[in-house]
């Protein structure tokens, strides 16, 4: 096997994609993250809370992979509304802190017209280095 499925515990099943893919050598995939919960319902309307709840979905799936945060060795965000982004730098910080603690990958962003899920206002995808 080259790879496995990492999908955490009590989540509803990803249709047509994985939220997360484990190669052999330990390099671990993650899927473009959103803000809904482990029942695929939105969590907040705001940037804030669904950018929170992103980051958490990706902590879920590496811990499900058996690693923490400090693994993960990149993020890309997409973002729907880049002056809500920019307005809101103090919260953004104090959010990703909260889940993420003082761990910064590599990151890129991209500002985005729409994401397939019309309530969602971000998602982010990561790669993570597991031992």
């Amino acid at each position: 096997m080259t790879h496995k499925t990492i999908q955490p515990e009590g989540w509803l099943p990803a249709k047509g994609y994985a939220n997360g893919m484990l190669t052999k050598d330990g390099v671990l995939h993650i899927g473009g993250q959103i803000g809904w919960d482990a029942n695929k319902i939105f969590v907040s309307s705001d940037f804030i809370g669904q950018m929170r709840q992103a980051l958490s979905n990706i902590r879920a799936i590496v811990e499900a992979a058996g690693g923490t945060v400090k693994d993960v060795t990149r993020l890309t965000w997409f973002v729907t509304d880049k002056a809500e982004y920019l307005a809101h730098q103090s919260e953004v910080g104090a959010a990703y802190r909260d889940v993420f603690g003082k761990h910064f990958p590599a990151m890129s962003m991209v500002v985005v017209s729409a994401l397939i899920e019309d309530e969602a206002k971000v998602e982010i995808e990561a790669t993570a280095h597991l031992g």
